[in-house]
Order: structure tokens, then sequence, then C-alpha cells
């Protein structure tokens, strides 16, 4: 049981170890822009870290050629002295003289040879920190870059989800809608003008037929009103045949 343990803890440690690199790499896809601004200050932080320490070599190198410019100034002093002693013959203090000469001579060296090795190390400090610079810069200019490139990319990214009816897909429908009204409406008002003319007609027809119905109705009365007059005729007629047999009687 207990040579499980370290297994178990250790596949618990990578789990949560994943977990948290999948937490830390989605905030760093939504954020890109803090992304580069947090490699871009810790390269800044770097870059005036290397340009003290660049500041104190160059100050050590200035240091140690003025101290070598002395020496030399020395040397040659001393070179001068030599030679005046050796005019006077002053052999104890001309002995003495080559004596500082030679120490004088080995500080030179050795101050030379310090000079020179912090010159080279100073000169490719400095190209280091130029180079360091320029990748600051050129970090600068990639973070605008891909900024620009990811909006521009979310951007046709919402063209296109536009563009397949994701975004507009409410627009789209509420434009089907009024087209079916509007064709609703112009079906809804041919139909009326449809009905509108049938009901015409039916009206024509019941005016037709009334028309007629008075027709007939106006000819059995003129027929009886003929007939009337008729028999009116005739009664008159037999009236004054009765009055004139009468009278010849």
């Amino acid at each position: 049981m207990d040579s499980q343990r370290p297994g178990f803890f250790a596949r618990l440690g990578s789990l949560l170890s994943g977990l948290g690199f999948g937490w830390v790499r989605d905030r760093e896809e939504r954020n890109p822009r803090a992304v580069y601004e947090q490699a871009i200050q810790a390269r800044l932080a770097q870059y005036r870290s290397l340009k003290d320490a660049v500041a104190g070599i160059l100050y050590t190198r200035n240091k140690l050629e003025a101290e070598l410019a002395e020496r030399r100034h020395e040397l040659a002093r001393t070179v001068e002295d030599i030679r005046r002693a050796l005019a006077r013959s002053d052999d104890g203090a001309g002995l003495a003289l080559v004596q500082h000469k030679q120490n004088v001579v080995a500080d030179v060296e050795r101050v030379e040879r310090e000079v020179e090795t912090l010159r080279g190390e100073a000169e490719d400090a400095k190209k280091n920190l130029m180079r360091f610079r320029e990748e600051i810069r050129a970090l600068e200019h990639e973070k605008g870059r891909m900024l620009a490139a990811l909006a521009s990319a979310r951007a046709r990214r919402r063209m296109h989800e536009a563009l397949d009816g994701l975004s507009v897909e409410a627009d789209v429908q509420a434009l089907e809608n009024v087209r079916m009204h509007v064709h609703r409406s112009v079906a809804a008002a041919t139909l009326e003008r449809e009905l509108g003319a049938g009901d015409e007609t039916t009206q024509r027809i019941r005016t037709l037929r009334r028309e007629a119905i008075e027709e007939g109705a106006r000819r059995e009365f003129e027929e009886l009103k003929r007939l009337h007059g008729a028999h009116n005729v005739a009664a008159i007629a037999g009236r004054e045949v009765s009055v004139a047999a009468g009278s010849h009687s």
C-alpha cells in the first residue's frame, strides 16, 4: 500500500500541473496583449540590469584608463629623472630611479592588460545591450502586428459567421416573416377582389332576373288592360244594340 502512495501523489501532482497549465494557457490565449506586455516588461527589467552592469564595466574601464595615463606619465617623468641623475653622476639617485622605473613599467603593463580586457568586455557588453534593446523593439513591433492580425482574424471570423447565418439568423427570419406577411396581404387583397367580382356578377344576375319578372308582370298587366278595354267596348256595343232595338219597337 505504501509503495503505491508515491505513484498516486505523483499522478495527482501531474494532473494538477496539467490543469494549471491548461488554465494559464486559456488565460493567455484570451488576453494576448497582457502576455506581450508581461514579456516586454520582463525584458525591460533585464535590459535595465544589463545596462547597470555595462555602466559598471565602463566605469572600471575609464578608471583604469585614467590610471594607465597616470602611470605612463609617471614613467616618462622617471625616465627624465634618471637622465638628470646620470648627467649629475648621482649613482644613488639613479639606482633608486631605475628601480622605481621598473615598478612603474610593471604597473603600466598590468594596467594595460586590465584595460584591454575591460575594453573587450565593454564592447561586447555594449553590443549585447544594443542587441537586447533591438529585441525589445522587435517584440513591441511584433506585439502590434500580432494584435492587429488577431483583430483582423476575429473580424473575418465574425464576418464568416454572419455569412453562414450564425449571427444574422434572427434578422433573416424577420425578413422572411415580413415577406410572408406581404405575400399573404397581396393574396388576401386578390381574393377580396375576386370575391367582390363574384358578388357583382351575382348582383347583375339578380337584377336581370328581377327585370325579367317585372317585364313579365308588365306584359301581363298590359294584356289585362287590353282585355279589360275590349270587354268594355263589347259591353258598350251591346247596350247600344239593346237601345236601338227598343226604339224600333
